[in-house]
């Protein structure tokens, strides 16, 4: 927990007709990745919006905000990555942007995803970080993005990283500079956060 900016990378499974119900948050740069099923969000600022698999949300708490997630299917699980990251600026209006980036961006390749500036048609961020996705099949793999001090998170499948198996959950800190190999296995589905 806390590398850099990145706070926290929380990890959910929520069974069918369940969620989290309406709670604050202040101060926090909110990023929530859907692996499988969907999820509703409902938040204070009169957004409403259900993310698929390949959805990303920004949510940016500033000076305050109430949301929700929920899982309305009555069969299938929700299951989510919800990423922490301190904000740049803090006492900004909360705000919120949600895309949908499909496997055909991101297959074979690093897509970025959340940028400060939205380059790339990125979701923007109030902090300078650079948020890719990459997902790799067996033996795949591509040119890294150019990172300074990076995290890489398997949030699926299995990965080889400099020469280390990777699975689902485990994670690798980089410092500039440092050499980094990544080689898809077992449909691999990574992050790769360039922080300052």
């Amino acid at each position: 927990m806390g590398f850099r900016t990145l706070r926290v990378i929380n990890e959910d499974r929520v069974q069918g007709s369940h969620g989290f119900g309406t709670h604050g948050h202040e101060e926090m740069e909110i990023i929530s990745y859907v692996l499988d099923g969907e999820m509703a969000h409902k938040d204070s600022m009169g957004n409403g919006a259900v993310m698929r698999p390949g959805d990303v949300q920004r949510m940016s708490a500033g000076t305050g905000v109430l949301h929700s997630e929920f899982n309305h299917s009555s069969e299938q699980e929700l299951h989510f990555l919800q990423i922490w990251i301190l904000p740049q600026r803090r006492g900004i209006a909360p705000n919120y942007e949600q895309k949908a980036f499909p496997r055909h961006q991101r297959q074979g390749q690093w897509r970025l995803v959340v940028s400060p500036g939205e380059r790339d048609d990125s979701v923007s961020i109030n902090q300078d970080v650079n948020l890719y996705l990459g997902s790799f099949a067996a033996g795949e793999q591509a040119e890294l993005p150019a990172v300074r001090h990076a995290w890489l998170h398997v949030a699926k499948g299995e990965a080889v990283v400099n020469g280390e198996e990777l699975s689902a959950g485990d994670a690798a800190a980089f410092s500039p500079g440092e050499r980094i190999d990544v080689v898809g296995q077992r449909d691999a589905e990574l992050l790769l956060f360039d922080l300052a």
